[in-house]
């Protein structure tokens, strides 16, 4: 009888047990979603279209959604589908290969022609393809007589996926994809100034290829003067990218660099190799030309790749829109068949998602791998979807998983949930583009329990910072769960601090500190100038450290980020850091640096030079400066320009115009690429865009012609004779 009892006592014990914790994680539960409906409707989330799904990897329990079936854009969260199409289908075994072929057996080193035939490899580098080289010249190539010949047929003749084509330009972005490319069929050209103001500047190209024509009319300007453009196109001999660069750098202020695309990566790929054999002693004769390996070419040597699951790295990590364009043709011709095309890649993902993963076709619209632009609609639940199959499905969970960047570790997360509990906790995709921002991934939270989390935002009002910071207090309250502050706790956290406003004296000593830091501009300043912005509670204060890192570290896009969501017009922000500067007597930080982005054409530095430029239209001195600036814009980035005008608030528009015209009479812009991009802008197949661009031709036109105008000169009357003096009037009379 006792033992039956301490029996019955040990079940009620152990049932007792096992209910605590489901009560516990159903209180969690509860406390994060709570946490998560808290932020989407007391911030900018609440006036934007959302779509947002949480689910628990332990027991697929749906913990969190919010419309988590309203199909959104998702922008670079594309990536996911098309990576785990990708390794799903080819394996994270699977290696790109380029070959080297000769048209015979090499007979004393010579071959009378060098067939290079691309697979899609999307990682060969310079530094690849010089060692590709050594093994071409350690095979005993040294000589080929009749030039070398470019095989592309692994791809279709098509270079750009649908969604590129919804924007011009030659940004490294939108660079396109290649059976055989090179250095991601980009190149950058880097610009140093010379050692005083006036004397020639320096331009570069990096890597350095005989496929480039550099022309530059490059000058040095004062530390305020910085206005060139890089512009690229075909040469005279209609074969080799020739790069034109003109304007001024400014003096003391580093190296500027610019990166564009390739617009021939095969001819890149082999003018390139080409030069690098020749660096090798191999005598290269004949033209490099576009044509097929024949059939009986001889294989001399062969490049391959890394395995897909470090290539996926790349994608991921680094949102890489070639990675992901190159893997979709890829997909294509090894399961479709060559050539390889975007339409065939999209439909291996297709055939995945239906077969695989069961979203089925016709519940989403996936136009290119990469996710630019408007050409895609997925929803939370769709994403969660897949994320769960790839985590479950061990022989590539490994793999997909080390992919995605970790929060606040490396990728495009490195500088993202500092200080919080998802750091190296949360690993996802994140997705950027105008009036778009997306996060999707997983997270172990504190308390041991793993989820899978998928939110996209479309539409939202306001600035793109305030977006991001609500999105990342969403994944920090999902990685809070089960710890001591809880996900209301992550929330709090991770909004903006309250304001505290130093005074007068405390903020020109603090003031003074980073600017001085700023000008050194030394990139090992950039961890401790993160710390300090992140602690910093005076808004003021928080800018000119904004200033100081961007200037120590420009290249990396969360100092740009930070430094924008810095930058505010206004009286407690730039109002006293303008005050501040006058009186130390020092050049006003932020603008500067606000200039420089707007310039280099980044959208919502152009937007907010416009609040600026109605913040301070009181001011003489300020409201002159960002009148020569803008005009600085108009010359670097006028279609950036254009569609910031088109799309601000009217008073922003109002201010900017007024701005914009004295600054172009004074710089003399007749001839500017500003007119160029109006004239072509009309052609737009937007008609609104296409309408506005008419319109601010005509006015500008007039305001300018107003402007310039002689003014006329003051009427002289003709002397006449002295009029008598009036009648007293007296009193009553």
């Amino acid at each position: 009888m006792r033992t039956r009892i301490l029996v019955v006592v040990a079940v009620v014990v152990a049932l007792v047990a096992q209910a605590a914790p489901e009560g516990v994680r159903e209180a969690e539960r509860k406390a994060l979603a709570k946490a998560l409906t808290s932020v989407i409707e007391t911030s900018t989330l609440k006036g934007a279209r959302v779509t947002v799904q949480v689910r628990s990897l332990d027991d697929g329990a749906v913990v969190f959604a919010r419309d988590g079936d309203e199909l959104l854009n998702p922008a670079s969260n594309v990536k996911l589908f098309t990576a785990a199409a990708a390794l799903s289908t080819l394996g994270p075994d699977f290696r790109f290969e380029t070959d080297v072929l000769t048209d015979a057996e090499l007979k004393e080193g010579r071959a009378k022609v060098l067939y290079l035939r691309g697979r899609g490899d999307p990682t060969i580098t310079t530094e690849k393809l010089y060692g590709l080289v050594a093994d071409v010249v350690h095979a005993g190539l040294t000589e080929v007589t009749d030039g070398i010949v470019l095989d592309e047929s692994y791809f279709d003749g098509e270079r750009v996926a649908p969604g590129f084509d919804q924007e011009s330009g030659d940004k490294a972005y939108l660079a396109p994809t290649g059976a055989l490319s090179l250095n991601w069929n980009t190149v950058g050209v880097y610009l140093r100034p010379g050692d005083a103001v006036g004397r020639p500047a320096v331009a570069e190209v990096e890597p350095p290829s005989d496929f480039f024509v550099l022309e530059t009319e490059l000058a040095t300007g004062t530390k305020t003067q910085r206005r060139f453009t890089v512009a690229s196109g075909l040469d005279k001999d209609k074969v080799r990218q020739k790069l034109e660069v003109k304007g001024v750098v400014p003096v003391d202020k580093g190296v500027w660099s610019q990166w564009k695309k390739v617009d021939q990566p095969a001819l890149y790929f082999g003018f390139t190799l080409k030069q690098l054999l020749q660096a090798r002693g191999v005598k290269v004769k004949g033209r490099i030309r576009a044509g097929a390996v024949p059939p009986t070419a001889k294989l001399l040597t062969a490049s391959f790749s890394d395995t897909l699951d470090i290539v996926l790295k790349r994608l991921n990590k680094n949102s890489s829109n070639f990675v992901a364009e190159q893997l979709i043709k890829t997909l294509g011709a090894e399961v479709k068949g060559v050539p390889g095309s975007h339409a065939k890649g999209i439909e291996v993902v297709e055939d995945f998602l239906a077969r695989e993963v069961g979203v089925a076709r016709g519940t989403y619209v996936m136009k290119n791998g990469s996710g630019l632009n408007d050409s895609n609609r997925f929803s939370a639940a769709q994403t969660n979807q897949l994320l769960v199959h790839m985590v479950n499905r061990f022989p590539v969970a490994p793999e997909y998983l080390s992919a995605l960047a970790i929060a606040a570790k490396d990728g495009t997360l490195k500088y993202r949930f500092e200080g919080s509990d998802a750091v190296g906790r949360l690993r996802a995709k994140t997705g950027t583009l105008e009036n778009v921002s997306a996060l999707s991934g997983y997270v172990q939270a504190v308390g041991g329990e793993r989820f899978v989390f998928s939110i996209m935002v479309n539409d939202f009002p306001g600035r793109a910072s305030g977006v991001v910071q609500h999105i990342d207090a969403l994944g920090a309250a999902v990685a809070a769960v089960g710890s001591s502050q809880g996900p209301s706790g992550a929330v709090a956290s991770m909004m903006q601090p309250s304001s505290v406003v130093a005074s007068a004296a405390e903020l020109d000593a603090r003031m003074k500190t980073y600017v001085a830091m700023g000008q050194r501009a030394e990139r090992r300043n950039a961890a401790f100038l993160r710390t300090a912005w992140r602690s910093e509670r005076d808004p003021a204060v928080r800018a000119v450290i904004a200033d100081a890192l961007l200037q120590s570290d420009p290249r990396e896009p969360a100092h740009v980020r930070i430094f924008l969501d810095s930058a505010q017009a206004s009286d407690d922000v730039f109002g006293r850091v303008k005050d501040a500067a006058r009186r130390l007597q020092l050049d006003t930080p932020v603008l500067p640096g606000l200039v420089e982005l707007a310039a280099s054409g980044q959208l919502e530095a152009v937007a907010r030079l416009f609040e600026f430029v109605r913040f301070a239209a009181a001011d003489e001195l300020t409201s002159a400066y960002l009148a020569e600036q803008l005009a600085v814009v108009a010359h670097d980035a006028p279609m950036e320009l254009v569609s910031s005008l088109r799309t601000c608030p009217e008073a922003d528009r109002a201010a900017a115009l007024d701005a914009l015209v004295p600054g172009l009479v004074r710089q003399n812009q007749a001839d500017a690429p500003l007119w160029d991009t109006l004239k072509s802008t009309q052609g737009s197949i937007d008609p609104q865009l296409a309408s506005f661009a008419r319109g601010l031709e005509v006015l500008l036109s007039q305001r300018i012609a107003e402007a310039k105008a002689p003014r006329p000169a003051p009427t002289v009357e003709s002397p006449q004779a002295t009029p008598p003096p009036a009648a007293t009037v007296q009193p009553g009379g």
